[in-house]
């Protein structure tokens, strides 16, 4: 049991860091991440959203003690995260290892939270 506590506190904390430095990236790098996008074939006007919906993410993570609020975090980071990789994957450009580590981090965070 003490294995999955620590599990789950590694992963949720690698997991909010990586989450941040997308998010700092989406803010304060705007035009290569606009390019990166483009690339990717998806609109420019979604990474300030983006940005903003992965900084509240983690906090729905970390700051609040509800099920339903920290399932909703969940369920956009892993789509967030499965649509990266199906995109970094179509247009191979060989950048898709940092939506397969969120996705793993993700998955061991979720399998592992102690119960409510």
């Amino acid at each position: 049991m003490k294995a999955r506590k620590w599990i789950f506190w590694i992963s949720t904390a690698l997991l909010s860091i990586l989450m941040l430095f997308s998010a700092g990236m989406y803010i304060f790098n705007y035009g290569e991440i606009s390019e990166v996008f483009v690339d990717l074939g998806f609109p420019t006007f979604i990474v300030y959203p983006l940005a903003v919906a992965k900084l509240l993410g983690i906090v729905a993570l970390w700051a609040f003690n509800r099920r339903p609020i920290q399932e909703w975090a969940y369920a956009g980071f892993f789509f967030d995260f499965v649509l990266a990789l199906g995109a970094h994957l179509a247009v191979n450009d060989g950048e898709f290892g940092g939506a397969l580590v969120a996705l793993i981090l993700l998955f061991a965070s979720y399998f592992n939270r102690p119960e409510a």
